[in-house]
């Protein structure tokens, strides 16, 4: 997988967030997002950068299994973010 220049990581972190904060993505797509930033394969950001098995990150990237808060804040934190409850909106 290649290295994004920096500004282009930057740029991709704000549309990431943004995305995230509009909530237009679920948990795996924005996993799947943070993971390719970075430019790392499913097993390297897992073991490297996540430390946790490539088998649960390919899961939550999937969007199945249930991944323990614990995880999801190991996923976050490398991109300043914690996992936390947010109101809805309403229609």
């Amino acid at each position: 997988m290649r290295k994004l220049p920096p500004e282009e990581v930057r740029k991709e972190k704000e549309k990431l967030y943004e995305e995230i904060i509009q909530g237009r993505l679920t948990i795996g797509q924005a996993t799947l997002w943070m993971r390719k930033i970075v430019g790392l394969t499913q097993k390297d950001y897992a073991e490297k950068i996540l430390k946790i098995y490539p088998r649960v990150l390919m899961d939550i990237e999937k969007d199945r299994g249930n991944p323990t808060l614990e995880t999801l804040n190991k996923i976050a934190r490398p991109f300043g973010l914690k996992v936390m409850f947010m109101p809805t909106k309403k229609s």
